[in-house]
């Protein structure tokens, strides 16, 4: 299919729009419906009251609407690939359709940006179409699912693939749940009517979402309520510079790189009556735009099922299962996984200004991965990929914080058409950041990517980056997103 690029404003917009700033409101908690909680202004629009602006989703949830808009999506894509492609993949009939459906599904070789990066971001529209409708995460699942495995027989002449099946449909899943809940957020915000500029921004995140709003407003103008949750939020502006690596098989190392890094933290552990009943209500999603590869890297992991718990006074956390999309790409080699984890976030005070913020996870994945500036666009495997992650971030009060992050994929020959190979990918890295003025600060990061690829007839390759920057950092709030239940 034809690349869907995921544009930097995406990184931009959470913040520019208003992600940062918080209104005074009231929040509003309605016993016995299906809407826990919806967000009042505390200076209510004329001639209005406080019943007018309860908004109940689940009474206005469509399920025709989101799948007319699916097909129709797709419909439009697939003539925009026919014109415009150059490929005649996307050439499908009633005669392909019916060959699609009686085919086995295999691993396709589209360009690795487009299966790993377009394919998600494509199923993150199926997941917000159907979110904006009304429809909860999980009927919103089935509905991106569906969606993927109609493109896959109706949208492309090609026998259906399963790694799109896992990419677009779980993968864009878990992105569009991010997107769809930061683009509410934005017009959470702006309190019961936002502002034309929110508007816009929200629509930049989560352009279906922001259709729905716009052409059936009557209907699905309502805000999905973050129910208060705790947030924490950065943007970054800054020079990377390669100060180490080993190309391997890629090209030439590029000594610096401008980059331009949004991180959000949705739902934070501790904040009393805050609960995790919905997926999602816990996650945190990031991505940097690059002047070397427009995209290093869109992450974002979120907890599905699972509950918070308590430990002494000072420590409070969650745990269950986490769903994760990865796409990583530096220099020398490239990455995507979407997986599933066990894990746990919290936070515990060491003393009255410093606390400590946490998340461990394990889990598997189904993972791309392949060199930068290979051969060809198709020069990528896909294997069964255990992975896992430690997240630490250190709090000094309002003043500074300490960010150590590492991740370790582990691919294996498993689905893998170079048997008895494997590729060992870490990355890590650690950043301190000093508030200088408000939410004006200063931050310094040193980033490590390895890979370790071992196949039969190849040996041992290894390709490495280590790159240290200094960035300009404007923070969501004066603080770093630490919950002070005490």
């Amino acid at each position: 299919m034809k690349t869907i690029k995921i544009s930097a404003i995406v990184v931009l917009c959470a913040s520019t729009t208003g992600i940062a700033f918080a209104d005074d409101s009231i929040v509003l908690t309605i016993p016995n419906t299906n809407v826990k909680s919806v967000e009042v202004p505390s200076e209510l629009p004329p001639n209005r009251t406080k019943e007018d602006l309860i908004f109940d989703r689940e009474t206005n949830k469509s399920y025709l609407i989101p799948a007319v808009e699916i097909i129709g999506f797709d419909f439009l894509l697939n003539q925009f690939n026919r014109r415009y492609s150059g490929s005649s993949d996307y050439d499908s009939n009633l005669s392909t359709i019916w060959h699609n459906l009686h085919s086995s599904w295999k691993d396709d070789k589209d360009p690795f940006k487009i299966n790993q990066l377009g394919h998600p971001y494509q199923g993150s529209m199926y997941h917000s179409f159907a979110r904006s409708a009304g429809l909860n995460y999980w009927e919103s699942l089935g509905y991106t699912v569906a969606g993927s495995a109609f493109w896959e027989i109706a949208g492309e002449k090609v026998p259906p693939s399963k790694n799109d099946m896992i990419s677009t449909g779980f993968g864009g899943s878990f992105l569009g749940e991010a997107l769809f809940r930061m683009s509410n957020l934005v017009l959470e915000k702006g309190g019961s009517s936002p502002s034309f500029w929110r508007e816009t921004g929200a629509a930049m995140i989560s352009p279906a979402t922001g259709f729905n709003r716009y052409a059936l407003s009557d209907r699905f103008d309502s805000v999905f309520a973050s129910n208060d949750a705790t947030y924490y939020s950065r943007l970054q502006v800054g020079i990377s510079n390669s100060i180490s690596g080993n190309p391997g098989t890629s090209d030439e190392i590029k000594r610096n790189d401008a980059q331009l890094d949004f991180l959000l933290g949705y739902g934070l552990p501790g904040r009393p009556g805050y609960s995790y009943t919905r997926p999602f209500d816990y996650f945190v999603f990031q991505s940097t735009a690059s002047s070397v590869n427009v995209l290093e890297n869109v992450m974002t992991s979120g907890l599905l099922v699972g509950t918070d718990y308590q430990i002494g006074d000072n420590y409070r956390g969650l745990w269950g299962l986490y769903g994760s999309y990865d796409y990583i790409s530096p220099q020398t080699f490239r990455i995507s996984s979407t997986a599933l984890s066990l894990g746990t976030t919290g936070q515990l005070w060491l003393s009255e200004s410093i606390a400590l913020q946490g998340t461990v996870m394990g889990g598997i994945g189904y993972a791309a991965v392949g060199t930068n500036n290979g051969k060809t666009e198709q020069d990528y495997h896909y294997g069964v990929a255990p992975q896992g992650l430690a997240a630490l971030r250190i709090i000094f009060g309002k003043q500074a914080s300490i960010d150590i992050t590492g991740r370790e994929y582990f691919v294996s020959d498993v689905d893998n058409t170079k048997t008895n190979g494997h590729d060992n990918i870490i990355r890590a890295d650690i950043a301190f950041t000093y508030r200088v003025y408000k939410k004006n600060a200063i931050s310094l990061k040193y980033l490590w990517n390895q890979r370790d690829a071992t196949f039969p007839g190849l040996g041992d390759k290894k390709q490495s980056t280590g790159t240290l920057g200094i960035y300009y950092t404007f923070l969501g709030h004066d603080g770093f997103g630490e919950t002070d239940w005490r």
